[in-house]
C-alpha cells in the first residue's frame, strides 16, 4: 500500500514530490507528498527512535515521472539541512525569550520612573519675577522678560533624561520652549502627548548663535503645568490623522485637521483676504450690509436650490445676495456683502461647492467701463493689501511657493468674440463633437484655462451673448447681440470674477421676464 505508510518489505514510505508536493499541507502520503526531502527527514525526527529507523524516502524529482528511494547523498544533505534549520529554530526561540525578558525589564523600569515621578511635585518659585501672561506673536516684544504663555503642544522632543523641547501653539503663532532636570521628570512630563494644554512660565531669550528657533527666541522654562492632556495611545493625533489616514477620516476629524500647519496657514490668510475685502470698500465710501441666508426667491435658476420648510412654507438658502443689495442703493449708495451662498450642485470639480464665502457689490451710477476699471482695481488693492503685511506674505510664500502679486501692468480686455477666434485660430476644439468653436457657445473651463494661461496676464473677458447670461444683463447699444457682462480670468487660477451691468428699463425686464 504504497499510497499511505506502509509496512511492506521496505519499511514505512513517506513520499516527496519535488514538482507538485507541499510542506505545509503534505503530510508524506502519496497522495499528499511533501515538497521537500528535509520534511520528510523532520518528519521522522520527530518519531520515536526505534521507528525513525523503519521509515524510508520515495522521492519524484522535479520533472520526473517515477518515486524512487532517495539516493544517500541526497539524504545526507536533507539531514544536514534538516539539523541546521533545528539550530536556527533554537537560536530564534533563544533570541525571542531574551527579548521579551529584555521588554519586561524595560516596561518595569518605565513603570519604576513613573511610580517615581508622582512623587515629584512642582512648585513656582516665589522669589522670581512675577510673570507676564503674554500671547506668542508679542514674544518679540517680551524678550528678557519672565512671562506665562498658555497653549497647545505642537511638537515634543525629549533629549536624554534632563532636557525635553516642546514647540507650542496658541493661534497666534510658535514657540520654542526649553525643559530641563526637574521639569522633565515629573508624571506629566513623562507622560505628556501631542495637542496637549499647557501653561509655560519662563524667561524669553534670544537664541544662540547659529541656531534657530521659530521668532528667533525660546522660552526657557522655570515652571509649568498640564491644562488638560490629549489622549495618547491608539487615540493619538498622529494615530487618526496621518499621510497614510483615508480622507473620510480628514473630514471626519476637521477640527483636527484645522490644527496642521498648513490648513491653519490657510485659514489665517483667508481671514486677512476678507479683511482686505473691507478694508478696500470701505475706503472707496461702500457701505456693508448682511442679507438673509435664508430666502423665498432665485436668483441662478430653480435646479440649484437647497430647499427647506420654514414654518409651513417653502424656503431657500439663498444662492446670491444680489437682489437684496440692489434693493439697498436708494438709501445706502454703494454696498457690498461677505455672506453665504449655496448652489445645490453635485459636483467634485473645484470650481463648485455646495456652500461659500461670496463677496458681492452693487453700485449705482456706472458705466460700465466704471464697472471693469473698479474690479481690476479691487483685485489689486486686495492683493496688495494681504502681500504688505508681513506675516501673512510669509504664510503665502509657504503655501504657494513663487507666488508674485499682479503689478501695475492694466488688466488686458478681450471680448467674447475675440477669445473665439483665438481659439479658432490655435485649433482647440469643442469636446462635445471636435468642432470648431462658434458665436454662442458657452467656453468650457478647459479652453478658457488654456487661453488664459497661455497668455499669462489677467483678463477682463467682456460682452458675452445674451442666451448663455443672465436675463438681468443688458445688450449693448453697439450690438444687441451681446451684453454687458464680464468675467474676470487669472492665470494658474480660471475664473475669480463675475459681472455686469444691471437692466433697468422696465419694458425690457419684462421681456426678458416672460421670454426665462
Amino acid at each position: 500500500m504504497h499510497s499511505e505508510h506502509s509496512t511492506n518489505n521496505i519499511g514505512l514510505v513517506l513520499y516527496v514530490d519535488e514538482t507538485t508536493g507541499s510542506d505545509e499541507s503534505g503530510s508524506g502520503v502519496q497522495t499528499a507528498p511533501f515538497k521537500t526531502a528535509v520534511a520528510a527527514v523532520a518528519m521522522i525526527a520527530g518519531m520515536p527512535a526505534e521507528k525513525q529507523a523503519t521509515f524510508k524516502i520515495q522521492l519524484k524529482k522535479a520533472g520526473g515521472d517515477e518515486y524512487a528511494e532517495i539516493t544517500a547523498s541526497a539524504l545526507k544533505k536533507a539531514k544536514k539541512a534538516h539539523e541546521l534549520n533545528l539550530k536556527k529554530a533554537k537560536k530564534l526561540a533563544e533570541q525571542a525569550a531574551k527579548d521579551s525578558e529584555q521588554a519586561a525589564a524595560k516596561l518595569a523600569e518605565e513603570q519604576r520612573k513613573l511610580d517615581e515621578s508622582k512623587k515629584i511635585v512642582l512648585t513656582e518659585d516665589a522669589s522670581l519675577p512675577a510673570a507676564k501672561q503674554i500671547k506668542i506673536q508679542a514674544a518679540v516684544n517680551n524678550r528678557n522678560t519672565r512671562v506665562k504663555v498658555f497653549g497647545w503642544v505642537n511638537r515634543l522632543r525629549v533629549q536624554g533624561k534632563d532636557m525635553m523641547f516642546i514647540v507650542l501653539r496658541d493661534g497666534t503663532g510658535f514657540l520654542q520652549c526649553v525643559l530641563t532636570n526637574r521639569l522633565c521628570h515629573t508624571y506629566d512630563a513623562l507622560t505628556l502627548t501631542l495637542e496637549s494644554t499647557v501653561a509655560l512660565y519662563g524667561e524669553l531669550k534670544e537664541v544662540p548663535e547659529g541656531k534657530t528657533a521659530p521668532g528667533g527666541h525660546e522660552l526657557i522654562v522655570d515652571f509649568w503645568e498640564v491644562v488638560s492632556k490629549a489622549p495618547g495611545g491608539d487615540d493619538a493625533v498622529t494615530n487618526i490623522l496621518n499621510s497614510e489616514s483615508d480622507p473620510s477620516i480628514k473630514y471626519q476629524q476637521r477640527h483636527l485637521v484645522i490644527r496642521g500647519d498648513t490648513a491653519s496657514s490657510v485659514l489665517k490668510v483667508r481671514a486677512r483676504v476678507m479683511r482686505a475685502f473691507r478694508e478696500h470698500f470701505d475706503s472707496a465710501g461702500y457701505n456693508e450690509v448682511t442679507p438673509p441666508c435664508m430666502v423665498q426667491t432665485q436668483v441662478e435658476g430653480g435646479s440649484t436650490l437647497f430647499a427647506f420648510n420654514y414654518y409651513g412654507e417653502n424656503a431657500y438658502l439663498t444662492q446670491s445676495s444680489q437682489l437684496y443689495l440692489e434693493t439697498c442703493l436708494p438709501s445706502l449708495g454703494a454696498v457690498y456683502t461677505m455672506n453665504e451662498s449655496y448652489r445645490a450642485e453635485k459636483s467634485n470639480t473645484r470650481r463648485h461647492l455646495s456652500e461659500f464665502t461670496h463677496c458681492e457689490a452693487e453700485i449705482p451710477f456706472i458705466s460700465f467701463n466704471d464697472l471693469l476699471d473698479g474690479i481690476e482695481s479691487m483685485v489689486k488693492d486686495v492683493v496688495n493689501r494681504v502681500w504688505s503685511e508681513p506675516t501673512t506674505r510669509a504664510m503665502i510664500e509657504e503655501l504657494n511657493p513663487g507666488f508674485k502679486p499682479v503689478n501695475d501692468e492694466p488688466f488686458l480686455r478681450m471680448r467674447y468674440e475675440d477669445a473665439i477666434k483665438w481659439l479658432n485660430e490655435r485649433g482647440i476644439k469643442r469636446e462635445e463633437d471636435g468642432k470648431d468653436f462658434e458665436f454662442g457657445d458657452d467656453i468650457p473651463e478647459s479652453p478658457e484655462r488654456f487661453m488664459t494661461d497661455t497668455i499669462g496676464k489677467p483678463i477682463l473677458l467682456t460682452h458675452f451673448p445674451g442666451p448663455i447670461k443672465s436675463f438681468y444683463m443688458p445688450p449693448t447699444e453697439e450690438d444687441p447681440r451681446v451684453t454687458e457682462s464680464v468675467d474676470l480670468l487669472m492665470p494658474g487660477v480660471g475664473e475669480i470674477v463675475g459681472g455686469s451691468m444691471r437692466n433697468w428699463n422696465y419694458d425690457s425686464l419684462m421681456e426678458a421676464y416672460k421670454r426665462e
